[in-house]
């Protein structure tokens, strides 16, 4: 299928961890599978059209890493039409988890059908760029559909909208990820507002949860070595350690500067210093809310 891609392709051979070993049954957190679109096709009203990035190229880029889990998450450009990523999941042969976007039309039945498949939990975007937030009854109409299944929420929220989202965080009843470290400016300092109630949420919130991935969104001009990030990370990870995952971010839609994926493995070991935290992060977190034990 001939199609005018409008963002950059991942790189393709990211160097090997340098700074660590990644543990046996280690987790990349968050990623994504792109088609290939002569099978997956997009959804018509995509925001951006990426290069096919499919379950072969992800493959590779599991195995470069030293990854054996994965979490592939449903991207706005395939719309609610989870194809492609169930597809990825029934051939990863237990290997990988799931998060779906859903709507109206899929029944209970579908539902079934993605947990059997290994999806246990949704998304919404409430980000600017991609459309931002929901209609609150759809919102609120398909978190109660998912609840009896065990799923969590993923969120994508920009930094900014964070506190005015109060009530909402207060009022679900399952838990809910905050992605990509609630995309907090990194130049903005840990005093900033944004990132001060995330910390809160973590603290005293037992449903919160966050992904301390996204270095190559937040950091100042988007290229590495991304340190300006790392007190970020830390801070997070203090606060709840226990309910932190991490990821790459494969294939890296929508970014300022196209990252090497072995930087951001690399990175963790800035992040999470000893052995023990990032085992936490890599294995048993992902383990316990995935359920794939």
């Amino acid at each position: 299928m001939d199609l005018e891609r409008t963002i950059a392709p991942p790189v393709r051979d990211p160097h090997p961890p340098t700074r660590f070993t990644p543990p046996d049954n280690a987790c990349n957190g968050h990623c994504h599978v792109f088609g290939p679109a002569d099978r997956f096709p997009f959804a018509p009203d995509r925001k951006y059209t990426p290069p096919d990035s499919g379950f072969e190229e992800f493959q590779i880029h599991q195995n470069r890493l030293g990854l054996t889990r994965a979490i592939l998450v449903q991207a706005s450009c395939h719309g609610t039409d989870n194809s492609a990523m169930i597809d990825a999941l029934e051939r990863g042969g237990g290997k990988y988890a799931g998060v779906a976007l859903i709507d109206d039309s899929h029944s209970d039945d579908d539902l079934a059908a993605f947990h059997a498949a290994g999806v246990r939990g949704i998304r919404f975007n409430f980000v600017q760029h991609l459309g931002g937030a929901p209609e609150p009854s759809f919102f609120w109409r398909q978190v109660e559909r998912i609840a009896p299944l065990g799923w969590h929420v993923e969120l994508h929220f920009d930094a900014k909208d964070l506190s005015a989202n109060a009530d909402l965080f207060e009022r679900l009843g399952v838990p809910y990820i905050i992605d990509a470290m609630g995309r907090v400016d990194a130049t903005a300092g840990l005093d900033q507002e944004p990132f001060q109630y995330l910390l809160h949420m973590l603290r005293t919130d037992e449903k919160a949860w966050v992904k301390v991935s996204g270095a190559e969104r937040i950091t100042a001009d988007g290229t590495p070595p991304y340190d300006d990030v790392v007190p970020y990370a830390r801070a997070l990870i203090e606060a709840a350690p226990q309910r932190c995952l991490w990821g790459t971010d494969w294939p890296h839609p929508n970014v300022r500067h196209m990252p090497d994926d072995g930087d951001l493995i690399d990175l963790l070991a800035d992040h999470a210093p000893d052995e023990a935290t990032r085992n936490l992060i890599l294995v048993d977190n992902p383990e316990r809310l995935y359920d794939f034990s």
